[in-house]
């Protein structure tokens, strides 16, 4: 299982070609991506439309080794986690800001059999964790603001990650935003495991290439 690795490499295909997005995802997977992360918004919580559960449900009818990772930027959330749990993902994460029971709604994660992630986008503070964090498997930590892709990490940020760190150091950290070669090992330092990176790779030629350069930075 990729989730035994020490790092993850999460692409995001809200960087991807849009009109080829089969052959994305089976490029993302021959190329080493651990997870297939999927950026899910419905113009209310954040500016953008993105993927539904039909296309996650396509995906892996198509790859059915996939680990699909779904970050849901919605409001409310607890009618997505069902329908992309019964499509396939594997992991689903939610703002603590998007729902109004949040302690259900993770619980409804795991219900389905699901990891379950807590989201802090860059304001947000990370302190709900003290009351969240048995239902939890894992947290996303947003080094940009929600919305768009190809957005420049937001350095003020990596002093959460050091925090969740020091006070929750069992619980794996993610971070997505601005993930690049060239601050992926400052956010390892800073405690995170797991990446999700879109532009990063997908706006190269050579995906499998530029997840080994990643990796080569974070074994230093």
């Amino acid at each position: 299982m990729p989730l035994e690795n020490r790092y993850l490499i999460a692409p995001s295909l809200l960087s991807a070609d849009v009109l080829r997005l089969g052959e994305e995802v089976d490029a993302l997977l021959a190329a080493g991506a651990d997870l297939i992360h999927f950026d899910v918004m419905d113009n209310h919580y954040v500016p953008n439309l993105t993927f539904g559960p039909l296309f996650c449900a396509a995906l892996l009818k198509r790859n059915p080794n996939a680990c699909v990772d779904v970050h849901l930027m919605t409001t409310p959330v607890d009618p997505l986690i069902v329908q992309f749990a019964k499509a396939g993902a594997k992991r689903i994460s939610i703002h603590p800001d998007a729902t109004i029971h949040l302690d259900r709604s993770l619980a409804l994660i795991r219900e389905h059999h699901c990891a379950a992630g807590l989201v802090f986008n860059p304001a947000t503070s990370p302190k709900c964790l003290t009351w969240s964090r048995y239902q939890l498997d894992f947290v996303l930590v947003m080094t940009v603001n929600p919305g768009f892709a190809g957005q420049k990490l937001i350095e003020a940020v990596i002093p959460k990650i050091n925090w969740i760190k020091t006070h929750f150091p069992d619980l794996p950290i993610c971070v997505d935003g601005g993930v690049s070669i060239h601050n992926i090992r400052t956010l390892a330092n800073a405690g995170a495991t797991q990446f999700v990176a879109g532009s990063a790779i997908l706006s190269t030629t050579d995906y499998k290439k530029t997840i080994n350069q990643l990796r080569r930075q974070l074994e230093q």
